[in-house]
């Protein structure tokens, strides 16, 4: 993607992720302190870090989604992480969010790494299906339960 392409679209990656954390069970406050923190490492002065790889995902010459690859933050060498995956609305059922999958895992070996990492929430069962499916393994579970009123 052009750094003008990643500066229009970070502001709904970003509101996105807010959503999912606040989805997956975190406060609203907390959440945008935690998007806000995260971006500021990734994207100093609103551009990619080095390390950082938005990409679009194409069918032929068509746009369906687009995927972004980046070091993950504890810098291990072997992984690369998926920070973001999406399929275009429109073009989603179409097997399109499996083969930007296995384009990661393409790409990181082409990178020279040796594992994919991500993170999903809770709550996106849809994605979760699909990385049992491709096998991705759990590396840990964070789990709550609301006892308030």
């Amino acid at each position: 993607m052009t750094p003008d392409e990643v500066t229009n679209l970070l502001p709904r990656i970003m509101d996105g992720y807010v959503e999912e954390r606040v989805g997956a069970g975190q406060d609203v406050e907390s959440a945008r302190a935690t998007a806000n923190e995260q971006h500021a490492i990734l994207f100093p002065d609103g551009r990619a870090a080095e390390g950082q790889h938005l990409m679009h995902v194409l069918d032929g010459d068509n746009v369906v989604g687009l995927l972004w690859m980046g070091r993950p933050m504890s810098a291990i060498a072997s992984t690369w992480f998926v920070y973001y995956v999406e399929v275009n609305p429109d073009q989603r059922g179409r097997g399109y969010g499996r083969a930007a999958m296995e384009l990661a895992e393409s790409w990181t070996r082409e990178h020279g790494g040796t594992r994919v990492a991500l993170n999903v929430f809770g709550p996106n069962l849809v994605a979760r299906s699909l990385y049992d499916a491709l096998g991705y393994e759990v590396m840990a579970t964070t789990m709550f339960k609301e006892v308030g009123d």
